[in-house]
């Protein structure tokens, strides 16, 4: 996996529990998510595209820009 919701996470001063209290997952999960262990699943990245007000593009590194799209 790649470190970008790692990175988000450490940009937003956040630790791994907190993010996972707020997309409803335990640690231990969110911590297999972001060193690559468990894959992400649809629900978790619309979750942290929510959380982190990004898109999904950019948290998969299809883009540079963070910028969500207009719903």
């Amino acid at each position: 996996m790649n470190n970008r919701i790692k990175d988000l996470r450490e940009d937003h001063d956040m630790t791994q529990q907190q993010v996972a209290d707020k997309i409803g997952i335990t640690q231990r999960k969110y911590s297999y998510i972001e060193t690559g262990v468990q894959p992400l699943t649809d629900e978790i990245l619309v979750s942290l595209s929510n959380l982190y007000n990004v898109s999904i593009d950019y948290i998969l590194m299809q883009t540079d820009n963070p910028k969500q799209y207009e719903k």
